[in-house]
């Protein structure tokens, strides 16, 4: 593994100030809400370096929320209601070595949630999203089952004018793996993304190969900790995340 906490933080987004975002119903976790790390992108675009965003309940679709500065950092509001707030934060994981992009195609094939998905429609890795339409991001287990890992080629649509694969779409890509790999804690309920930290290192150039790779940190009761890495196919490291899932209490 390598140690990746000290190295020089990217940007995030670069349009500073207040102001409103609205989230498109194609851009969903579950069906009624957003996805998580495309929602904490919403809320850490007008902030420079390293951020880390805590999702407080489950962000709305198709209307105005209101993204305001605030001593620590910004916040998302819905009305009255706070939705996200995100502050700056080391991700400060080690990543472990890159898997080949043939790795991470056979573990795609493996993908546990390919016929009992929760979220079938999610933007990232719902499995009923057209090509085009979500990213299709599909992890599976490593031959060696200590990690998950999925091919991505991101679309030319998911770029700016420079080529670079916009940023929501870098923490989007980041996000629903590190969910997937809570698989390797044993039982675990429904979950929902509680918290997500991302460290952008260099630019995601769309439509070419890249692999993303996901492994367990480690297990508090019903917060679960995960990791993720963005790589290109040749083993460069663009992008790291942590995450903390909740799961959600049982039914009675």
């Amino acid at each position: 593994m390598t140690d990746q906490s000290e190295s020089a933080a990217a940007e995030v987004l670069r349009e500073p100030g207040d102001g409103e975002v609205v989230i498109d119903d194609r851009f969903c976790g579950p069906a009624e809400s957003a996805n998580g790390g495309y929602a904490c992108a919403m809320v850490a675009r007008s902030m420079l370096g390293t951020a880390e965003v805590t999702l407080r309940v489950p962000p709305p679709l198709g209307r105005p929320l209101r993204v305001e500065s605030r001593e620590a950092g910004v916040a998302l509001l819905d009305g009255d209601v706070l939705v996200a707030e995100a502050r700056p934060s080391a991700v400060g994981v080690d990543v472990p070595a890159c898997v080949s992009l043939d790795e991470a195609k056979r573990a795609a094939a493996r993908y546990p949630w390919r016929d009992r998905h929760p979220y079938p429609t999610c933007f990232v890795c719902g499995p009923q999203r057209d090509a085009g339409d979500g990213l299709r991001i599909f992890p599976g287990p490593i031959d060696n089952g200590s990690l998950y890992a999925a091919p991505w080629l991101p679309e030319v649509s998911l770029a700016d004018s420079d080529g670079n694969v916009r940023a929501e779409f870098v923490w989007a890509a980041l996000d629903c793996p590190g969910g997937i790999v809570t698989d390797l804690f044993g039982e675990v309920g429904l979950i929902l993304l509680g918290r997500l930290a991302v460290d952008i290192r260099e630019p995601v150039k769309a439509g070419l190969p890249h692999l993303v790779q996901a492994w367990p940190i480690g297990r508090d009761g019903r917060k679960l900790n995960t990791a993720t890495a963005l790589f290109t196919a040749d083993g460069r490291l663009c992008a790291v995340a942590r995450a903390v899932w909740i799961e959600l209490p049982a039914k009675s």
